[in-house]
């Protein structure tokens, strides 16, 4: 059973996700440590949990959730898995770090392209790709069909939603992507959002105020 470690990076309190089963083989979603401190507490954690990073795997490209991917590339060997539409945010995010005054030593880009309904798998684990467009282009979530449990990047957060004034952000595009995508699931789904605690569909159902249903 998949197991989850939230760490959080970076002036943004970006909630970085590794996920892992009991044969040890991980996921990495949005590495997003920027500094040698931040890069050191993930290795640490990966280290003492004797654990294997086989994926390192994106939810959207804004560049708050990418600082941290050359590290976890030239530490252990990976390749980058994103949408494609996630392209353009990479095309700029040398100059968009510059604009933020973060730490960004390379772009790395993603190699790997995930597409909707696209179903990872590591370890015993297999976790599908639910393309979310809407607070970004090339935004997607990775579903646990058995746990259940959703790391919904900047789609949906307890009582909120991604911003959607960004390049590439369309509300009622992302309204669409959360119910017709996220709202579908059993309620009792942990959602895991890019920033911010944990909630569950169930709950943002019923009292998100841009969303809810009904």
């Amino acid at each position: 059973m998949i197991q989850i470690k939230k760490i959080v990076f970076n002036a943004f309190q970006v909630n970085t996700y590794i996920l892992y089963d009991e044969t040890g083989e991980c996921a990495i979603i949005d590495a997003a440590c920027s500094s040698t401190d931040e890069e050191e507490a993930m290795a640490n954690f990966i280290t003492i949990h004797k654990l294997k990073p086989v994926m390192l795997l994106s939810t959207h490209a804004h560049i708050d959730h990418i600082l941290g991917n050359a590290f976890v590339v030239d530490t252990w060997n990976l390749e980058l898995a994103a949408h494609p539409d996630s392209e353009m945010y990479l095309e700029h995010a040398l100059n968009h770090a510059q604009l933020y005054g973060l730490r960004l030593t390379r772009v790395i880009n993603s190699t790997i392209k995930l597409h909707d309904e696209q179903l990872l798998n590591f370890g015993n684990s297999t976790i599908k790709v639910l393309h979310t467009p809407g607070h970004a282009l090339g935004s997607v979530c990775f579903l646990s069909e058995e746990v259940p449990f959703v790391v919904a990047g900047d789609v949906l957060f307890y009582q909120s939603i991604g911003r959607t004034d960004l390049p590439g952000g369309d509300y009622d595009v992302l309204k669409n992507s959360i119910w017709g995508k996220l709202f579908v699931l059993p309620e009792q789904t942990i959602v895991y959002p890019g920033h911010g605690p944990e909630t569950s569909i169930g709950s943002e159902k019923v009292s998100n105020p841009f969303v809810a249903i009904g």
